[in-house]
């Protein structure tokens, strides 16, 4: 009786290792369906779809970008050194206060507005605005001028001098501009006719300054 039992109990624990080996055949191996999903499927198009030249832009990074992406170099002027000076620079910002620095200096040269120009100007360009001013009146001149519209306004170059930043601004306007003498016939311009005008104006700031201002210290025409 006893071997008969002896017998049951080794029956049993064969039976009992095949089923755990028959679970760990299933469960303990990996078998390549655990892989990890993308989690961004839609991202990856399907390679019959690829295009070479097709201009899509695939949003995550690949070990080996193509090498026209590895050459390119960035469009525009180089603004990284009056970055690292000047954390708070931002060349959108910057363009805008330069627009509008624009209008006023121009129609206050027009107007012989010295008190207007003087803190938007060096004293080097002042000087040489007020030097205008004082030949026209002394000629019993009068100008006018009325900014139509400012059609463009871009960053040709920017730089460090020292601590001092430069930017050179290039602005393409339509303006209405005269000059009349004493007697108020027209000695420049034309009192109706908008006529286009480049100009390319230099601005700099000291970064090592709290004030913000930046000022024109130098002016062109192209």
């Amino acid at each position: 009786m006893g071997g008969f039992q002896y017998l049951d109990i080794l029956f049993l624990a064969a039976i009992a290792g095949f089923i755990a080996f028959r679970l760990w055949s299933v469960l303990g191996q990996r078998t390549g369906e655990e892989q990890p999903r993308d989690p961004f499927p839609r991202q990856q198009p399907p390679a019959a779809e690829a295009k070479p030249d097709d201009g899509r832009v695939i949003p995550l990074p690949t070990r080996n970008p193509p090498p026209e992406r590895e050459v390119a170099e960035p469009q525009g002027p180089n603004l990284t050194e009056i970055r690292l000076a000047d954390r708070g620079f931002e060349p959108d910002g910057f363009i805008a206060g330069a627009r509008f620095a624009y209008e006023m200096i121009v129609g206050a040269f027009a107007q012989g507005d010295e008190a207007t120009l003087a803190p938007l100007v060096a004293p080097d360009v002042l000087a040489g605005f007020t030097g205008v001013i004082a030949r026209r009146q002394a000629a019993g001149e009068v100008a006018s001028y009325q900014l139509v519209s400012i059609k463009s306004a871009t960053i040709d170059e920017g730089r460090m001098n020292g601590r001092t930043a430069e930017v050179t601004v290039r602005f393409v306007a339509e303006a209405i501009s005269v000059v009349r003498d004493a007697e108020g016939r027209v000695i420049e311009g034309h009192p109706t006719m908008a006529r286009e005008m480049v100009d390319v104006w230099t601005f700099a700031r000291d970064t090592r300054s709290r004030d913000p201002n930046w000022q024109l210290v130098a002016t062109g025409a192209r």
